[in-house]
């Protein structure tokens, strides 16, 4: 028994933010139905494709039911309005005020449906100066402060590789629907859930807020290493990069220790952690001295025996192959509707020692428009007008 199992989601989202917060829940056994415009969701497009299925759609739409529904048609807006009072759970990801227009909007279910969740996911929020502007990741880690502190210093902006403003607002938004979904099992209402990629992308940044907040400076960018911690970055070995995370005064100890350069234990310039954050440009120098006569291997097994945090920089290709990733079961092929597979990763949590199944392959594009339109939706059969 997974533990959304009963629950039932209606999605009404495109591309990143909202499809991964139905993901998560469907993950986790609930129901979820994603209405898609007949050109369907613009994921679909991206590539890779296989047999003309897109793999990045794939990733995000596993688990879910598709239904196909024009909302400028009023029939089929009627019938979404139904089967959106028929569920648990309404995730939207449009522009501020376009459910409204359609006659599906928060304030109008929840009206007729008081614990109805209804959780919109939005570039700035639903009220508010920016509230009528869109968004897209890179935009939104621009504005949020993210890029300010992403690569090296004096370097050009950079993004995040991975996309952790639509991302993080996607888990905001299940988590939060998970919160509601506990009240109203206890008989209270449900909520209108209001996300913000931006608040999102603040609320991960806890330590660079509070480093603001403390010193009245911005962040900078320092590449790999740490404002506060040293050594903890990358270093360069004789054939490639690693990294090691002394984080206080017994790891730095056994860094001394690994590297043979019993001095830098007295050198004044590294006393403290905080000496050696202040310092680390001269500390990285020097490590990088003794780090170039041996190759990667050969420190990331000297730092294994030491008890040193350290890391291979990896591609997808290698952690993929990670034996972690197998013995946690992470990984699992499934099913394309053109008929060929692929692998996807499950979700990344384990309950009671095992990771949840994957229930339900990412469906073609309204696969599922006549199973859901024909079912009973609370106490009428609703079809879309054609």
């Amino acid at each position: 028994m997974l533990p959304l199992a009963g629950v039932k989601v209606v999605e009404f989202c495109q591309v990143a933010a909202g499809p991964f917060c139905g993901s998560l829940l469907a993950d986790l056994g609930a129901d979820v139905v994603k209405i898609e415009p007949p050109g369907g969701d613009t994921l679909r497009q991206w590539p890779p494709h296989r047999d003309g299925f897109s793999e990045n759609f794939a990733s995000l739409n596993r688990e879910k039911r598709s239904a196909v529904l024009d909302l400028k048609n009023p029939g089929h807006a009627l019938a979404a309005r139904e089967l959106a009072l028929s569920a648990d759970v309404v995730i939207e990801n449009n522009r501020p005020g376009a459910m409204d227009r359609l006659g599906l909007g928060a304030a109008a279910l929840r009206a007729e449906k008081p614990t109805l969740i209804y959780c919109s996911i939005s570039a700035f929020g639903q009220t508010g100066p920016r509230a009528g502007e869109g968004g897209f990741d890179v935009t939104v880690q621009a504005m949020s402060g993210i890029m300010s502190v992403t690569g090296e210093e004096g370097g050009a902006p950079v993004k995040c590789g991975v996309p952790v403003s639509d991302f993080s607002a996607g888990l905001y938004a299940a988590f939060s629907i998970a919160a509601v979904l506990r009240r109203v099992q206890q008989g209270g209402e449900g909520a209108h859930i209001d996300v913000s990629m931006l608040g999102a992308s603040l609320g991960i940044a806890a330590l660079q807020t509070s480093e603001y907040f403390g010193t009245g400076r911005n962040p900078r960018k320092l590449g790999s290493a740490h404002p506060r911690n040293a050594p903890y970055r990358a270093f360069r070995a004789s054939d490639g990069h690693f990294v090691i995370a002394a984080g206080n005064d017994r790891l730095w100890a056994s860094v001394v220790e690994v590297v043979a350069l019993p001095e830098l234990g007295s050198d004044p310039r590294f006393a403290t952690t905080a000496l050696r954050a202040a310092n680390q440009e001269a500390l990285r120098v020097v490590l990088e001295e003794r780090f170039a006569a041996r190759s990667v291997d050969h420190w990331l097994a000297a730092f294994e025996a030491a008890g040193v945090p350290h890391g291979r920089i990896n591609g997808y290709a290698e952690i993929l192959d990670d034996p972690q990733v197998h013995h946690m079961d992470w990984l699992t092929e499934i099913a394309l509707p053109g008929g060929g597979t692929t692998r996807t990763l499950r979700f990344p949590v384990r309950f009671d020692g095992k990771t949840p199944p994957i229930r339900r392959a990412p469906p073609a594009l309204g696969a599922d428009s006549e199973a859901v339109l024909s079912l009973p939706v609370r106490t009428s059969r609703v079809r879309p007008a054609p």
